[in-house]
Order: C-alpha cells, then structure tokens, then sequence
C-alpha cells in the first residue's frame, strides 16, 4: 500500500527527518487559519495515490490571502479520476539544491538497495536514463540495523554531510515500516537545513495488519475493477500496460520496460490459472487507461493456458496495439489464434519489451 504523502511525512517526522510545516485541510477547515500557523507563502498539494499529480493541477502555490480559494477549488475535484479529499498546506522554502534518495528491495539480492544522486526533484527513472553514472547504488546486508558510515560516504560522494543521518533515518524507516520503497524526492538543502520536500513510502500489504495501517482508501474506478477481478494492479504513469501472471514476472516486465527507455503505465498481475474472462478483463482495464498506446501481455503458462489467454485477447478488441509473449501449457494453439486475428506474437520477453518501448 502507497501511502499518501501526509502519512508518509508523518513516519519521516517522527524518524527524525526534517520535513517543512505544514497542516492537513479538510472539506470545511479554515485553511486560512492553518497557513496562519505556517507563514505567508506556502504550496497546496492534493493528497492522492496518483503519479504525476503535479502535473496534471494538484499542486498549487498560493498566499495567505488565496490560501483557501485555492485548497476549495482542490478540495472535492477529481485528479486522474481519484477524488480530492483532504490538501497538505505546507509553507514553501527556499531550496538551495535538490537530491534524490530512496530504499527499495534489490531483487537479486533480495537485500535493501539505496540509490542517492545529485540529481533530485525528477524522476529517478529519467536519470537512470539520461545519466546513469550520476546514481550511487549501495546493498545493505538485511541484518544491519545501521547503514555502515564508509557506505554513507559513498553514497554522498561530495554532497553535504548533513545529508549522512537522513540515510540512516530513512534505512530505519523502511526496516521498522516493513516497506517495500521508502523515497524522499526531493531531499533538499536550504539556508536553514536538510528536508524531505515530498515523501514516498510503500508498505507490504501483507504487514499491514502489524502495522496498524486500515486498507480503506480512495480508489480510482479502475483500482476498483482490479479489486473485484482479484487482481495485483498499481498504476504507474508511463504509456506501456503491463499483464503478467506472478508477481515476479509482472514486475521483471516493468523493470525491462524502464532498462530499455520506456515507461511502464502500470503493474498487472492476473495471478495463476488466469482463463478467457480474466484475461479479456484485464486487458480492457488497461485499455480503459488515458495514455496507454501499447499493451504487453507477457505469461507463462502452467496451470494457466496460452489458448485460454489468446481467446480473452481476442475477446477485449482493444483499440490499443497488443503485444504478446506466451510460453507453455497449449502454446501453438495460442499462437495459431492470435496469428489468425493479427496479434503480433514474440518468442521473448526481451523481443517483447523491445517491441513495446518501440511502439510506444
């Protein structure tokens, strides 16, 4: 579960990282009472579960006198189709230099993996593909309870030492937490200190009874679909859908997709066994995504089978382009019928993913 960004600056308060003032406002508050205790110049953030939400309108700047002009044109309007219930309204500070750091599973390892670079405030997807060597990357042994000084220097590699406690806060954070990403993006040096700007923390929904989290959210009608069909699905904001069967896979195809230079829309997980029915869901409901322009099917089959996949492809006529890659139980069958309906069928994942970014 994604936690929003109240919640998640909340955690990093009480860690002991820095974070800039700021009030939670409600249908009904007085925000302008609330950035009275704040200052006169202070940013109004919507607080939902979508990417991009700069972008599309739901971050705002505004003034003591239009503070709440602003957050009730938020509040109550719809960002990428999830309703605006609450808006964060912090004070806005002076940044003097944007840094990105965040805590993640290394999935080779099986190890937490730190990534910092000089280069925050963007996405770390865009400087992995821009400028790669600018990433420190460091694997931390699961039994450390610290991150190792020598490791810290590192990772700084010349940025400000009084970034050094924030690693160590974050590492503690996403240990304590059972967190499957802790990001703070942009981590910024200003004139009075080091602040988490925003903050990104995802917790293992099978941790979210011991950590006392409610599964109860806001959820977009498509979040809602997947819910009902049973299936693992988090919208990302790429242009490439992404169908998997097994976490494992789905989520090799999102990261292949982001090695090659594109950017997936979403992680699709149809589960085991997946027939006709779910497969033609789950392709609609990608197909039903602003900005989607490729689809990638990639399963493998066991217990699923690739003709019961075929005919649920066939099944969603999407208007979407329909990658596929299908190996296993009844795959000549499969590959006969998409043939027969002029699905483009590729041998693997790799010849798949290329394909994709490619139409993309």
């Amino acid at each position: 579960m994604k936690l929003l960004e109240y919640e998640a600056k909340e955690i990093l308060k009480d860690a002991g990282v820095p974070v800039p003032k700021g009030i939670l406002i409600r249908a009904g508050d007085d925000a302008g009472a609330g950035a009275a205790q704040i200052g006169e110049l202070v940013v109004v953030k919507a607080q939902i579960d979508v990417g991009g939400r700069g972008k599309a309108g739901g971050i705002l700047m505004a003034d003591s006198a239009t503070v709440q002009e602003v957050a009730d044109r938020l509040l109550g309007s719809r960002i990428k189709d999830v309703p605006v219930h609450a808006v964060l309204v912090e004070e806005r500070i002076s940044i003097e230099h944007e840094y990105y750091l965040s805590i993640s599973i290394d999935r080779s390892s099986g190890s937490p993996l730190i990534l910092f670079t000089s280069s925050g405030g963007v996405e770390i997807e865009e400087v992995a593909r821009t400028n790669p060597d600018a990433i420190r990357r460091a694997v931390i042994h699961p039994l450390l309870t610290d991150v190792p000084g020598y490791t810290i220097r590192y990772l700084l590699d010349g940025a400000p030492r009084e970034l050094g406690p924030v690693i160590n806060k974050l590492y503690h954070v996403f240990r304590s937490r059972d967190a499957l990403l802790a990001e703070i993006n942009p981590l910024v040096t200003t004139p009075s200190g080091v602040y988490a700007a925003d903050g990104k923390i995802i917790i293992d929904d099978n941790a979210l009874a011991r950590q006392g989290i409610s599964e109860n959210r806001d959820l977009t009608d498509r979040e809602r679909k997947a819910e009902e069909f049973g299936f693992s699905f988090v919208e990302l904001d790429g242009s490439i859908g992404v169908i998997g069967n097994g976490a494992g896979l789905t989520m090799a195809t999102v990261d292949l997709i982001t090695v090659l230079g594109g950017k997936p829309a979403n992680f699709l997980d149809v589960g085991g066994g997946a027939d006709r029915v779910r497969v033609a869901h789950a392709v609609q409901l990608l197909g039903s995504m602003p900005g989607v322009s490729v689809i990638i099917v990639n399963l493998l089959g066991g217990i699923t089978r690739c003709d019961e996949v075929a005919a649920g492809i066939i099944d969603a006529g999407v208007s979407q382009q329909v990658i596929v890659r299908l190996a296993g139980t009844n795959e000549e069958q499969g590959r006969e019928m998409l043939n027969k309906h002029g699905y483009r069928m590729l041998d693997t994942m790799e010849e798949a993913v290329s394909a994709a970014v490619e139409v993309a």
